[in-house]
């Protein structure tokens, strides 16, 4: 195998060298055009926008009304393993409220011994830490249960985005106010108009939860949450509620509307499995994906992206010919646990149809299953934590399509 990616490396190299020879020439008209010395570029701004030939935005699926519903990240034109703020996706219940965080408080009440009421100043003043970690809606590929499922990356595991988040540890709070015993639950609410609730086990809540003010280097943007969210690593992204103004602790779970009636898997026997917290290790090729073009033949790098709620992605197999065979991508570093990791593979078309696929195996032993392997154990009536194997055809013309579209 690393004889074969060398071979392919070199093969690149000397493709790009015998191309530059002709196009450099026949670009250097072009290049003093476009460099014009006597002409002056864009003034400086007080923020920074991007390139206008960039075109990366997200996709809003249609809903009822303009305050609710989702939009969804364009993987498939990200680089790297971050997504920018402006791009990371988005679900909201309610709107998006505008919160003065001079005004703004944060109560902790309930069973504890010393109930507090915090500014966000005062919670900036507490020791913080950040953590680059990936945030996953329960409802991310929820359409992947159904026969006909999404036609690209975006729409199909969009719901999914890898942020450096910053702020203060939940279980320092905690410490503060002192739990008192018999408090299992921490149930956190939003300031948003729905006033979205969500019980919180408080083991969860002692061990690795951010009560974070900041995202990327920056404030949170106000649909992340702006001035406080939670950030619960590894977890579905409805726990991690946004516009945080209260933590009450409780001896029980509330069962609140977001955690009964959705965000609740109803299994083939008509039960509903209920806290299903945890999101699995998942992975999908973001190129080439459903709905892009391979320009001609020649040799292509396959990447993509893989994540795990229990952890690090310890390995990345990827298939060319619909799962008959398993060749292991290579990895970028770092590696961090619950985050986004970014695969490759050196693959050459030859104008051939081939149905490629990756496969993700967590630190925990965890192999990404294939999605029948998940239909046949929890049935198709749920609309929350797929992660199953996305399949795309590359058609002998380099179109690339949904295989099961």
């Amino acid at each position: 195998m690393k004889d074969s990616i060398r071979s392919s490396r070199r093969q690149l190299l000397r493709i790009g060298a015998a191309l530059s020879g002709g196009l450099v020439a026949g670009r250097q008209g072009a290049l003093a055009d476009e460099n014009n010395p006597g002409q002056l570029g864009t003034p400086l701004g007080p923020y920074g926008e991007r390139s206008p030939f960039e075109k990366a935005v997200r996709w809003r699926r249609d809903s009822k009304t303009p305050e609710t519903g989702s939009s969804f990240t364009p993987l498939q034109d990200s680089v790297g393993t971050l997504t920018p703020s402006s791009l990371h996706y988005e679900r909201h219940h309610a709107g998006i409220p505008t919160i003065d965080p001079a005004q703004h408080q944060l109560v902790i009440h309930g069973m504890v011994n010393r109930p507090l009421s915090l500014s966000v100043a005062e919670i900036k003043r507490l020791p913080s830490v950040s953590r680059t970690l990936v945030l996953e809606c329960g409802g991310n590929s929820g359409s992947e249960w159904a026969a006909k499922t999404g036609p690209d990356v975006q729409r199909s595991y969009g719901l999914a985005s890898c942020s450096e988040w910053t702020g203060v540890p939940l279980s320092l709070l905690l410490a503060e106010v002192g739990v008192q015993p018999g408090a299992s639950w921490v149930i956190a609410e939003g300031a948003d108009a729905c006033r979205m609730e969500r019980s919180i086990p408080i083991a969860k809540a002692m061990d690795n939860i951010l009560v974070a003010y900041g995202q990327n280097g920056e404030a949170l943007h106000p649909a992340q949450g702006y001035p406080l969210r939670l950030i619960i690593p590894g977890w579905e992204g409805n726990a991690n509620v946004k516009w945080l103004h209260s933590l009450k602790l409780t001896d029980q779970a509330y069962m609140a509307r977001d955690e009964t009636a959705k965000y609740t898997e109803l299994m083939p026997d008509g039960k509903a499995w209920m806290f299903a917290f945890q999101m699995e290790a998942k992975s999908v090729i973001t190129f080439p994906s459903g709905g892009q073009k391979l320009p001609g033949l020649g040799l292509y790098e396959l990447s993509g992206l893989a994540w795990s709620g229990r952890g690090q992605i310890e390995r990345v197999d990827i298939t060319t010919d619909g799962g008959q065979s398993w060749v292991k991508a290579q990895l970028q570093e770092p590696r961090l646990p619950m985050a986004f990791t970014r695969f490759r593979l050196p693959w050459r078309f030859e104008g051939r149809e081939a149905v490629i696929a990756s496969r993700a195996v967590d630190e925990s032993g965890y192999v990404q299953p294939t999605r029948e392997a998940l239909i046949a154990t929890r049935g198709t009536h749920s609309a929350y934590h797929f992660n199953g194997i996305k399949l795309w055809k590359v058609q002998a013309d380099g179109m690339v399509t949904n295989v099961e579209a």
